[in-house]
């Protein structure tokens, strides 16, 4: 007779913790907390995306994990986080991993974006070619004399934030055909830290977001760009004038004349509408897209008018 008590005690404990597990309701796109993965390169963009969306919604929390590109899809992939920031959509093997899930991944385009390339204020050589940057690059140009013998600068050591990241990547893909970056080439380990650099190294190069230098009304970034300068690009060996070379300033990102231009997306594993559907919406909503204008990047789904002055 015990033992039956005992046991139905057990029972009776099991279905009571099943009840209260089961009246515990799931986040909704308004309420609720998740974690987000988030390319670092995104930092500034996306601590304001936080800031109004918390600001809006009390019952929500997000928690974003700033990691290198490579690093934030792992966790995509791996649960760790419901929602991605990144500026490259899933490959084909990451989507046949989620297929062999039964999980269909969604892929939102929220910005259009850049890679801005940057160097010490006593560097007068701003203005560069496709080709040489590509040979700066790869290492064929190891020297800033032999784009300018005028030039009291020396070797040309190249930096950027992480090796896993999707500027390394990006610039990989774009000019090495994805191979190695050769030993002229290291990583500073954070954008934060390649523009501090570029500060204190006169003979560098750096390649950061471009979204690290585009909000003229935080005060760190004018901090920042009182130290270093942006190159200007030209895509074609053809440029003579100053005006034949472009910044990554956002009229140039629109029209695609700057020629390291890219795509931002959120890629969201969620199987239903959760949190991170609800931030997502909002991101790439009005209000999202305003605050993507105002950080220097183009909106992706917003109207753009551009306006020449002269």
């Amino acid at each position: 007779m015990k033992i039956e008590i005992a046991i139905l005690f057990v029972l009776l404990l099991i279905f009571s913790a099943c009840n209260e597990t089961a009246s515990k309701p799931l986040d909704t796109p308004t309420q609720g907390s998740i974690s987000i993965g988030v390319d670092d390169s995104y930092a500034p963009i996306m601590e304001a995306e936080l800031y109004a969306f918390h600001s809006f919604y009390k019952y929500a929390k997000i928690t974003a994990r700033y990691k290198p590109e490579g690093d934030a899809v792992k966790d995509l992939l791996n649960d760790s986080v419901r929602l991605a920031l990144m500026n490259r959509e899933l490959t084909t093997a990451e989507l046949s991993y989620f297929d062999r899930l039964h999980l269909h991944p969604k892929t939102l385009k929220i910005a259009n974006d850049a890679v801005a390339l940057i160097v010490h204020p006593d560097n007068l050589d701003t203005m560069l070619t496709m080709s040489q940057l590509k040979r700066i690059v790869s290492a064929d140009i190891t020297s800033w004399k032999q784009l300018n013998v005028a030039s009291k600068l020396g070797d040309i050591t190249v930096v950027f934030d992480n090796k896993n990241s999707g500027n390394a990547r990006y610039m990989q893909e774009k000019l090495l055909d994805k191979k190695s970056f050769p030993k002229n080439c290291f990583a500073a380990k954070s954008n934060p830290e390649v523009l501090r650099y570029i500060a204190e190294n006169k003979d560098a190069i750096g390649i950061i977001g471009v979204n690290w230098i585009s909000d003229k009304d935080d005060t760190l970034m004018r901090g920042f760009l009182k130290k270093i300068k942006v190159v200007s690009l030209a895509s074609s060996d053809a440029a003579i004038l100053p005006d034949d070379y472009y910044q990554p300033y956002q009229a140039y990102i629109q029209q695609g004349t700057y020629p390291l231009c890219r795509s931002v997306y959120l890629v969201s594993r969620e199987a239903r509408a959760g949190l991170g559907t609800g931030f997502a919406a909002f991101v790439a909503g009005d209000k999202g897209q305003r605050i993507i204008l105002k950080s220097g990047l183009v909106p992706a789904t917003a109207p753009i008018r551009i306006i020449n002055l002269k």
